[in-house]
C-alpha cells in the first residue's frame, strides 16, 4: 500500500525543491504564452486577461522554482485587481485542516504551532511566501485537497468503502458517489503516467486519483459560492490534474458548468530556447515555459 501511494505522490504531491521567496528580476527565464491568440505575453497581460473569469487553474510541476516565483507574482497581480475578492485554493492543504489554517491566517495560532500540528508538505516552504502574502493582505485561503488517509482507503478498498464513513469524516471529501470515467483521455493519461497498466497494482487507484479530483473541484465550487460577487479564486494544483481540462478541472465543470473557468499551465521546458508552440497549446489557455535549472 506505501508503494502505490508514493507512486501516486509522483502524480500529485510532495516534491521537494528549493524555497523561494525573490521577485521575478529582469533576467528571470519564463515565456508566457496565450494558446488562442499564439500570442507572448507578459504576466502583467496574463492577469488582465482573465476578464470574468470565476476560477483560474495555475497547475504547476511541484519542483519548478521558478514557477513558485511566477505564482507568488501572480497572486499578487490578482489581489490588486480583485480587492478584498479573491480566494486563494491549495492542493497542499487537505480540508480537515482548514480550521488550523483559518485560526493561523488570523493571528490566533503562532507559526510554530501551525507547522506542526498541519500536515506540511517536504516543500512548504516555496508556498510559504503564498501563505505569508495572504495572510497579511487578509485574503481567504481554501485548504482544497482530499485528507489522505481517505485515499488510502480507497485504494485499499475501492470507492464503496467510502460509504461507511461518518457524516463527519464525510464532511472533508466531496460528495458521494465519487464520478470515476471508466475509460477516455484521462484514465489513459494515469495509466501512462504510472509507466503502464502491469504498474497499477489496485484497480482503485485510478477512482483514489478521482477522489482528489472531485475533492478538489468541491473545495473551489464552494469557496467561490462563499464569495463576494465578482471575485475570482486562484487554485495552485500540481498540472496533472488540470491539464487539458481534465482531472479537478472535468470534475468542476461536473459540478457547474455556469462556472467560467481558465487554465494555465507552467512547464519546466526541454525545448525552452526554440519551444515548439504546437507541442503546448493543448494543455491550458495560457502556457508558462520555465526554463530548467542547470540548463
Amino acid at each position: 500500500m506505501k508503494k502505490i501511494l508514493s507512486v501516486l505522490s509522483l502524480i500529485g504531491c510532495l516534491f521537494a525543491a528549493q524555497a523561494q521567496s525573490l521577485p521575478i528580476k529582469p533576467n528571470t527565464p519564463f515565456k508566457i504564452y496565450d494558446t488562442h491568440t499564439s500570442e507572448q505575453i507578459t504576466i502583467t497581460e496574463l492577469s488582465d486577461r482573465l476578464g470574468k473569469t470565476d476560477v483560474f487553474f495555475w497547475g504547476e510541476e511541484h519542483n519548478d522554482t521558478i514557477g513558485h516565483i511566477l505564482e507568488l507574482k501572480m497572486l499578487k497581480l490578482l489581489s490588486e485587481r480583485y480587492q478584498g475578492k479573491l480566494m486563494l485554493s491549495l492542493e497542499m492543504f487537505e480540508t480537515d485542516c482548514q480550521v488550523l489554517l483559518d485560526e493561523y491566517l488570523g493571528g490566533f495560532i503562532s507559526k510554530e504551532k501551525f507547522s506542526k500540528e498541519v500536515r506540511l508538505w517536504d516543500n512548504y516552504e516555496d508556498y510559504s511566501p503564498m501563505v505569508e502574502y495572504a495572510k497579511a493582505q487578509h485574503i481567504p485561503i481554501v485548504a482544497a485537497n482530499s485528507p489522505r488517509r481517505y485515499n488510502s482507503l480507497m485504494s485499499q478498498r475501492g470507492p464503496k468503502s467510502l460509504d461507511s464513513l461518518g457524516d463527519n469524516s464525510k464532511e472533508f471529501i466531496a460528495k458521494l458517489p465519487i464520478y470515476v470515467p471508466k475509460k477516455g483521455k484521462y484514465y489513459d493519461k494515469f495509466v501512462s503516467a504510472m509507466g503502464g497498466a502491469d504498474n497499477i497494482h489496485s484497480p482503485n487507484m485510478f477512482a483514489s486519483q478521482c477522489l482528489w479530483d472531485a475533492t478538489m473541484a468541491n473545495s473551489i465550487e464552494r469557496a467561490h459560492s462563499n464569495s463576494r460577487k465578482g471575485g475570482i479564486v486562484m487554485h495552485v494544483c500540481g498540472r496533472f490534474h488540470s491539464d487539458e481540462g481534465l482531472g479537478t478541472v472535468a470534475q468542476l465543470r461536473r459540478k457547474n458548468k455556469d462556472l467560467k473557468i481558465t487554465t494555465i499551465s507552467c512547464v519546466p521546458a526541454d525545448d525552452f530556447g526554440k519551444p515548439n508552440r504546437k507541442d503546448y497549446e493543448p494543455l491550458a489557455d495560457f502556457v508558462i515555459l520555465t526554463k530548467k535549472s542547470g540548463e
